[in-house]
C-alpha cells in the first residue's frame, strides 16, 4: 500500500491514550480484592449501554452512561456503593493515567493537525485532558456529543472532516478499540489499531490499515 499523505492525526481516548483500568487501585481501596473485577464490568457495560441506547435512540452523555455503568458493575459484583463512594469512583474517571508513550509521540507530531475523538462527553475530556500532561499538545478534544451519535455509526466520524477541515483520505485515525477501528475504517479514514494488549481483530468485514502495539508506531508516518 503506499503511503498516504496526513494532514490530521486523530486519537480516540479511552484505551487508546488513557488507560481506562488506572482505576483499579480505586476501586480496591475502596473494595478490597473485587478492584479489577469492578473495573472489567464498569467497562464491558460502559460501551454496551453506549451501543444498545444507539439502536434504541435514546442518547444521553457518556457520563451518564459511566455512572449507570459503575452502578451495574457494583451490584454484580456483590458490593454497596454509598454516594461518597460513587463520587470518588467517578472523579478518578476524570484523573485516568495516560500510556507513557503518549508525550513523546504527541510532541514529535507537533507540525500536524492532532486531535482527540471520543464517545466522551466533554465534561469528562476536558478535566481529563487538563489533568495529563500533554493538554497543551493536542489542537482539538472533539466529542461526539455534538452530533449526539456514538462511534461507531459513520455520522459521528464525520464530525471529524467538519472540524479539522480535512478529508477522509488525509485523516490517521487511531484506536485501541476493534469496534472503533473497524467504524473509522468503513468511514473511509486510514487507521491504525493500537494493539496494546494483543488482542484479535473483530471479524466486521473491514481490517486497520496498521496495526502496532503502542503509539510510537505512528511515526514511520511522520514526512
Amino acid at each position: 500500500m503506499s503511503k498516504p499523505t496526513i494532514k490530521a492525526f486523530v486519537f480516540d481516548a479511552y484505551g487508546t491514550l488513557f488507560d481506562v483500568h488506572s482505576v483499579i487501585e480505586k476501586c480496591n481501596e475502596l473494595f478490597p480484592d473485587k478492584g479489577e473485577e469492578i473495573s472489567q464490568v464498569w467497562r464491558q457495560k460502559q460501551l454496551e449501554y453506549s451501543f444498545l441506547r444507539q439502536l434504541m435512540g435514546t442518547y444521553t452523555t457518556f457520563f451518564s452512561i459511566t455512572k449507570d455503568a459503575l452502578h451495574y458493575a457494583c451490584k454484580q459484583v456483590g458490593v454497596g456503593l454509598s454516594e461518597k463512594k460513587e463520587k470518588e469512583l467517578l472523579s478518578a474517571y476524570l484523573k485516568l493515567n495516560h500510556y507513557e508513550e503518549v508525550k513523546g509521540v504527541l510532541e514529535k507530531l507537533n507540525p500536524y493537525q492532532k486531535a482527540i475523538f471520543s464517545n466522551g462527553s466533554l465534561d469528562m475530556l476536558s478535566p481529563l485532558v487538563e489533568h495529563s500532561s500533554f493538554g497543551h499538545l493536542v489542537d482539538d478534544v472533539l466529542t461526539v456529543d455534538e452530533v449526539k451519535q456514538f462511534k461507531p455509526t459513520p455520522m459521528s466520524y464525520q464530525l471529524v472532516l467538519e472540524k479539522l477541515g480535512v478529508r477522509r483520505e488525509e485523516v490517521l485515525f487511531m484506536s485501541s478499540n476493534p469496534w472503533d477501528i473497524a467504524g473509522a475504517t468503513n468511514f473511509g479514514f486510514y487507521t491504525a489499531w493500537i494493539n496494546r494488549q494483543d488482542k484479535v481483530m473483530d471479524e466486521l468485514g473491514v481490517r486497520p490499515h496498521y496495526e502496532y502495539k503502542d503509539l510510537n508506531g505512528i511515526l514511520e508516518h511522520l514526512g
